[in-house]
């Protein structure tokens, strides 16, 4: 039986290796750049959500709700390529990403405050009023 090297198979298996990389290392990095991770706290007050953004300025941050539903979004243009340098490979990039989260009738919209700080977006989003009502008995006629 003989071995033969196949170009190919190197290139395929050294693509996959930088394909897959973070995986492969123990930690998943993707949803840093396509899709931020996202934390929600709730407390008496409200709802805490902080989503991690680090490396972006505020002013490309849309925070938008319609129709109950909470969407964050960033946009950024790309940048025009260096001339003093050819880029190989470009796997770092901070373009665009977009979160939706449903609003629970709890909320107030209308009070939703937001704000970017240390690489984080912070949004807290205060709970409505809880309106009681006295007790009353009905008269049985």
């Amino acid at each position: 039986m003989t071995f033969v090297k196949h170009p190919a198979h190197v290139s395929n298996l050294f693509d996959e290796l930088f394909t897959n990389f973070p995986s492969n290392w123990g930690g998943d990095f993707s949803n840093q750049v396509g899709n931020p991770k996202v934390n929600i706290h709730e407390t008496t007050e409200g709802f805490h959500l902080e989503l991690i953004a680090a490396g972006r300025n505020k002013e490309d941050f849309k925070v938008n709700i319609e129709k109950d539903l909470l969407t964050i979004s960033f946009e950024k243009k790309e940048t025009e390529e260096n001339k003093d340098y050819k880029t190989i490979r470009k796997e770092f990039t901070l373009n665009s990403f977009k979160r939706s989260f449903s609003l629970d009738e709890k909320i107030q919209a209308d009070a939703i405050q937001a704000k970017y700080e240390n690489g984080i977006l912070k949004l807290f989003l205060p709970k409505k009023e809880q309106v009681t009502q006295a007790p009353k008995e009905i008269t049985i006629l």
